[in-house]
Parts: C-alpha cells; sequence; structure tokens
C-alpha cells in the first residue's frame, strides 16, 4: 500500500481501504494503517468499555483492541475476521473488522461531507462518504471513535490554563479543520492563550479561498499571518494547501503549521517536503499554542 507519492507531492489525493462490517461498507485512509492482520484473541481488561475487547502483543507492542461493529451500535463481533492495527493521535489500536475488500485512490473532491440529515456534527462518526461501483462507502472517524470511549485521548483546553497568565494578541490566524468539534476546540484554545483574531474554515479550499481573496485585495497582513490547518480534509487537504501557499511567491512567507492525527516520522517528512514550517499530533494543543508563539516571536508577527 503505496501512499508516498500521493502524499509527498499535494495532489490532493488519498488511498481509502474499504471494509465490511454486518453487510455494510466502511472506510480507512490508508495512511492511518500500519498493518492488517487475521483475528486473534485478546486478553480482556476489567472495568473497560464495552466497545474495548481487549490488549495483545501481535510484535512487541501493546495494542488495545476496538470492536468497530460494537461502536457502531451493530451488536457485537465474533471472534473471527480481520484486526486493522493503525498508528494516529501516538495511539496504537486495533479495529475489529469482517472483511477487507480492497483500496480506493481517491480525490477529496470526490469525498461527499454528511449532512444534518444522517446526524448531527457532535454525534455522527462519519467524515465523509464515496461512491465506488454504485455503491457508498462511509468513511468512519476513527479520532472520535477512540475519543468517545476514552475522553482523555483529545484535545485538553486544560493544557492552555498550565501556560500561566498571557497577554492579548491580535496575529491573525487562519485555521482549516473540517472537525466541527475540533475546530471548535482549536479556536476556544487559541482565544484561551490571547489570539483574538482568527478566521476559521471548514476545510483547505475554504481557507485557500480565503488567502487567494486576501491576496487580490491587498490584505493579506491584515488577514492571514499564520495558517493551522489539518491533513485529512474534504475538498483539498492539508499537504496540498501547503504546496499551493508555499509554492506562491506572494503567500510563501506564511507560517504554515500542521496539526493531524496523522502526524509521525514518515508524514513529517512529507509535509517538510512541502514547506510546512512545523507539525505536531492533535491531541498536543498545549504545543501548538507554544508553537504559535514561537512563531510569532521569531518573525515578529505582532509587528
Amino acid at each position: 500500500m503505496d501512499t508516498k507519492i500521493l502524499l509527498e507531492n499535494g495532489t490532493n489525493e488519498l488511498e481509502i481501504l474499504e471494509f465490511t462490517l454486518a453487510g455494510n461498507s466502511y472506510g480507512i485512509n490508508v495512511a492511518k494503517i500500519r498493518e492488517i492482520i487475521p483475528y486473534m484473541p485478546v486478553t480482556p481488561v476489567p472495568n473497560a468499555h464495552p466497545s474495548i475487547e481487549g490488549i495483545f502483543m501481535p510484535r512487541d507492542i501493546m495494542i488495545t483492541a476496538i470492536d468497530l461493529k460494537n461502536c457502531l451500535g451493530r451488536g457485537e463481533s465474533e471472534p473471527k475476521g480481520l484486526f486493522i492495527t493503525t498508528n494516529f493521535n501516538k495511539l496504537d489500536i486495533a479495529f475489529h473488522v469482517e472483511s477487507v475488500l480492497g483500496i480506493h485512490r481517491v480525490s477529496w473532491r470526490d469525498i461527499i461531507k454528511p449532512d444534518a440529515t444522517i446526524s448531527t456534527t457532535d454525534e455522527t462518526v462519519s467524515t465523509g462518504i464515496i461512491k465506488k461501483d454504485g455503491k457508498l462507502i462511509i468513511i468512519l472517524d476513527f479520532e472520535k471513535i477512540v475519543c468517545d470511549i476514552n475522553p482523555e485521548t483529545g484535545l485538553k483546553v486544560s493544557e492552555i490554563t498550565e501556560l500561566g497568565e498571557r497577554k492579548r494578541s491580535n496575529v491573525p490566524i487562519l485555521i482549516a479543520e473540517d472537525s466541527p468539534l475540533l475546530n471548535k476546540l482549536i479556536v476556544d484554545s487559541l482565544k484561551r492563550a490571547g489570539y483574538d483574531n482568527l478566521i476559521h474554515t471548514e476545510n483547505g479550499q475554504k481557507a485557500y479561498d480565503v488567502i487567494c481573496q486576501c491576496k487580490n485585495d491587498g490584505t493579506l497582513d491584515q488577514h492571514v499571518k499564520v495558517l493551522i490547518t489539518d491533513i485529512e480534509m474534504p475538498e483539498m487537504d492539508g499537504h496540498r494547501l501547503t504546496k499551493l501557499v508555499k509554492a506562491d511567491e506572494a503567500t510563501a512567507h506564511i507560517p504554515i503549521i500542521i496539526f493531524s492525527s496523522l502526524v509521525n516520522d514518515e508524514m513529517k517528512r512529507k509535509g517538510e517536503s512541502l514547506g510546512a514550517d512545523a507539525q505536531l499530533s492533535k491531541p498536543e494543543i498545549g504545543n501548538l499554542v507554544r508553537i504559535v508563539d514561537q512563531l510569532v516571536d521569531e518573525k515578529h508577527l505582532d509587528q
């Protein structure tokens, strides 16, 4: 499963692994996957969440096994099938599924965002839907699934309080984050940290539209001095956004912080090749503020 070409070049494409549960097709970004292994017995954990099957160590790494069927309210999985082992948000987790059907290469523009008729933004566990061969594949929000099981894996706004007393800043920051919940948490955290001049958008395309509009109006410095972006977003992903901003002489000076659950050593290399100024994993909201502070000081953005 080679995703190197797609992500390094910022082509706005991704690979989706299609798997089945209870007769339905679901998807996961291949970039999250470490490997797929046959089901094996796990060790139950006392007093664990009902969706946690247990723990096991297939490669001398402790992995938590999650019954994805149970998470989706479809009953409990039988002791067979496959484990999709993943690494994101610095967590090693295996998701128990029934079968794997294949990999699809798709553009972020082809991913349909679920609307309010499916579920509310706070409750949905889907980040998008793609249509392939006449059927719908629901791309699951694995970060939210894990956070619902253990809220401690999510953003910790309390980390901002630990930074101590802060000065207010009018440095304009643009945010690209498709999760309404995370978008709000990032905005709230930055405001707590003293950054009040914020524009938040729901994907890379909308953020890029803001940048282009400001560039055309001659107001770029007034509205965008720092860009914070997720990687996985519909329409335009964070890598494509980074590539476009850094390739344009008029916008290349804007510091870009990639703030994503997918940030690991491999992803950092890809982000660096596209010109990202900083990259960190999503739970680290305190570090995000520290990096913004550092960039503001180093580049004298508050002047």
